[in-house]
C-alpha cells in the first residue's frame, strides 16, 4: 500500500489497554461491569424523572438529559473496547473511527454545556428564588438544551469533515483505547494545520467558556450562601449544590488534565481518559440521588414498579 493514500486506509489500530495481554481478562470484567452499571443507573434516573411529576423541575429536566447524554457518550467507546478485547483484536475500520470521534465531540460536548447549563439553573434558584419559576420556565429550559445540541452537531460535523479531507501514512496505530482526534491526526501525511487550529480552537472555547460560566456561577452562590444567617440554611444550601459541583470538579479536573498534558498519550492520560469517559457517567447517578430525597423517592417507586411487574 503506498503511504499517503487516503483511500488504502481500511483500518486503524488501537492500542491502548490492548498492549496488556496479561490482564485481558479482568480489564474486560471490569470496563463490563461499568458499563452496566452506567446503563443501569442513568436509565432510572431518566426513569425516576420521567414518572414523577414532582420532579418535573428545571433542575431534574436536565438532569435526565444528562443522564441521556452519559448513556450516549460512554456506549461511543466502550463497546469497541470490549469487543476488541474479547476478540483479541485492536483493528477499528476507517469509517469507524471517523464515527466514534464524530458521536464522541458531539456527546463530550453536551456534556459541559448540561453541567453549564445546570450550574446557571443553581444559581437562579439560589440567587433569585422569587424569580426562579418566571425565569427558568419550560421554554428557556428547552432552548437551552437545542442550542447545546446545535453547537455540539455542528463543530463536530465540522471536525468530521476536516478529517476526511486528510490523507494517512503506512502507520495507523492510535495509542489510546478508543479514536481520540488529537492523536488521530498525528497519523496523517497531509497537512493538518487547519484540522489543529479548530480542534484547539474549540477545545479552549468548549473548556474555557462553560467552565468561566461555571465559576461565576458558584461565585456568586457560594456570596449568597454565606450571607444566610443561620448555619443549618447554609448547610443545606451547600449541600444542595455539591453533588453538582463535585461532578464538574470530576469531569473537568480529568478531561482538561488530558488535552492540557503533554503526555496524553501514555498510561496516565489513558487513564484520565477513562475518568472522564467511563467512571464519572458511572458516578453521576449515585451523586446526584444518594443525598436527594425527592430522587431516592422517586427511585423506589420506579424499582418498586419493576419488582411488582416481575
Amino acid at each position: 500500500m503506498e503511504p499517503g493514500n487516503q483511500t488504502s486506509v481500511s483500518d486503524f489500530l488501537l492500542l491502548g489497554f490492548s498492549q496488556d495481554l496479561e490482564h485481558q481478562p479482568i480489564l474486560f470484567g471490569l470496563f463490563l461491569s461499568m458499563f452496566v452499571v452506567i446503563m443501569l443507573g442513568n436509565l432510572l434516573i431518566i426513569l425516576a424523572v420521567s414518572s414523577d411529576p414532582h420532579l418535573h423541575t428545571p433542575m431534574y429536566f436536565f438532569l435526565s438529559n444528562l443522564s441521556f447524554v452519559d448513556i450516549c457518550f460512554t456506549s461511543t467507546t466502550v463497546p469497541k473496547m470490549l469487543v476488541n478485547i474479547q476478540a483479541h483484536s485492536k483493528a477499528i475500520t476507517y469509517a469507524g473511527c471517523i464515527t466514534q470521534i464524530y458521536f464522541f465531540l458531539v456527546f463530550g460536548g453536551m456534556d459541559t454545556f448540561l453541567l453549564t447549563v445546570m450550574a446557571y439553573d443553581w444559581f437562579v434558584a439560589i440567587c433569585h428564588p422569587l424569580h426562579y419559576p418566571v425565569i427558568m420556565n419550560p421554554r428557556l429550559c428547552g432552548q437551552l438544551v437545542l442550542v447545546s445540541w446545535f453547537i455540539s452537531f455542528t463543530y463536530s460535523l465540522i471536525q468530521s469533515l476536516l478529517m476526511l479531507r486528510l490523507s494517512f501514512c503506512t502507520n495507523w496505530a492510535i495509542l489510546h483505547f478508543y479514536c481520540e482526534l488529537a492523536q488521530a491526526l498525528t497519523l496523517a501525511c497531509s497537512d493538518t494545520l487547519i484540522n489543529h487550529i479548530v480542534l484547539y480552537t474549540v477545545i479552549g472555547l468548549l473548556g474555557i467558556i462553560p467552565f468561566s460560566g461555571i465559576l461565576c456561577s458558584y461565585i456568586q452562590i457560594v456570596s449568597s450562601i454565606l450571607r444566610i444567617p443561620s448555619a443549618g440554611g447554609k448547610y443545606k444550601a451547600f449541600s444542595t449544590c455539591g453533588s453538582h459541583l463535585s461532578v464538574v470538579s470530576l469531569f473537568y479536573g480529568t478531561g482538561l488534565g488530558v488535552y492540557l498534558s503533554s503526555n496524553a498519550s501514555s498510561w496516565r492520560g489513558m487513564i484520565a481518559s477513562v475518568m472522564y469517559t467511563v467512571v464519572t457517567p458511572m458516578l453521576n447517578p449515585f451523586i446526584y440521588s444518594l443525598r436527594n430525597r425527592d430522587m431516592k423517592r422517586a427511585l423506589q417507586k420506579v424499582l418498586g414498579r419493576t419488582f411488582c411487574v416481575q
